[in-house]
């Protein structure tokens, strides 16, 4: 297993660890309940340097991510970000995907997910056939998530950066903690607010960083989450997960992320895709709130009143936040609509759940 800059940091304060992407990560400190709540009311700091970071750099740099991505990223301006996906050939997503324009026209960093640095390297080089410089820079990027509705206002102290006043999907460049070209964005996995903190782990940055965040944090009660509570967040607010609720087999479509696939512009699959919209949908990534007592869980399966399956389970646990069972899952278009009843298989038992809205709150 690999080692983040923070891995013994995460043992210094008794985090349960475990493997995740490769990596040695931190699953929880206190518990997935209280460190939900923590991020919910206050502030807490996730290690996500696991993930991948690419530099796109050239007058064809725009052009490569327009064609392998789902998004218009001729949008973006300067210190602007979206999130997009990369498509595959038939239609399916090999990997959901943060854009960042750090020049415009010229020079990008893509955030991708750590399971799939090196497929996602390699599927946006073998479409790099106009020479754009690629930088794989993943391996010495530090990234710092803290999150939560107090989370910006405690990292303000450490930085001259306006942070308070940075608006969803913009970011910033400059000097935090006393360590220069740090970026910082108005992004995260939560859904609670806060900035993502990217940095070069050269040196003693990753120390310094980590110390002056929680110098200034500890005293306002930030804590350290791990990633068992950063899945509970990211499912409340129907976040997608790579590899659960997306993967090379589902298109965005029937993900629900219509919304970041643009026609307007060429990219990878764009006629499936078109075809796909045009014909009609027969399955959709849809939120579900059990009704009888039980949790649903990634691969179970649904059924309808019948009995004959509609769907599978993708994401589902008991939301710290609702006190109740949710789930994401799968199911045939017919079974879609707000409000349709279906039955979650749990051990052999047909339990009744419902089609909610995304997001659960």
């Amino acid at each position: 297993m690999k080692n983040t800059p923070f891995t013994e940091k995460h043992l210094a304060l008794g985090a349960k660890m475990a493997e995740f992407a490769g990596y040695n990560m931190p699953i929880s400190y206190t518990g997935i309940n209280d460190e939900h709540h923590a991020v919910r009311t206050n502030a807490g700091i996730f290690d996500v340097s696991h993930m991948g970071e690419f530099i796109l750099k050239g007058e064809n740099a725009l052009d490569l991510i327009q064609r392998v991505t789902t998004n218009d990223a001729s949008k973006l301006t300067d210190g602007k970000a979206q999130y997009s996906c990369l498509p595959n050939n038939e239609g399916g997503i090999v990997d959901d995907l943060l854009v960042y324009c750090v020049e415009t026209n010229k020079v990008y960093m893509l955030v991708v997910n750590a399971s799939n640095i090196e497929k996602d390297w390699n599927w946006i080089s073998s479409h790099n056939t106009k020479g754009v410089e690629m930088h794989n820079i993943s391996e010495k990027t530090a990234l710092l998530a803290v999150q939560g509705p107090n989370a910006t206002a405690m990292m303000q102290q450490l930085t001259d950066m306006d942070l308070v006043n940075l608006k969803y999907y913009t970011f910033v460049k400059g000097k935090f903690a006393g360590v220069d070209n740090v970026v910082i964005s108005a992004t995260g996995y939560t859904g609670a607010g806060g900035v993502e903190i990217y940095f070069d782990n050269e040196g003693d940055n990753a120390e310094k960083v980590w110390s002056e965040i929680f110098r200034v944090g500890t005293p306002l009660g930030l804590k350290p989450i791990g990633l068992a509570a950063r899945d509970t967040l990211r499912l409340e607010k129907g976040f997608c997960l790579y590899g659960n609720d997306i993967d090379d087999t589902t298109s965005p479509l029937e993900a629900g992320l219509g919304w970041i696939t643009k026609f307007t512009k060429d990219f990878t699959a764009r006629p499936i895709l078109e075809a796909l919209k045009a014909g009609g949908l027969k399955k959709k990534l849809v939120g579900l709130e059990m009704v009888d007592k039980g949790i649903p869980r990634h691969g179970y399966t649904i059924q309808n009143a019948e009995g004959k399956e509609i769907g599978v389970i993708t994401s589902g646990t008991q939301a710290p936040s609702l006190g109740k069972a949710i789930g994401m899952a799968y199911v045939a278009t017919e079974h879609a609509a707000e409000g349709s009843d279906v039955f979650v298989m749990i051990r052999d038992k047909a339990v009744k759940a419902q089609v909610v809205k995304i997001p659960f709150a």
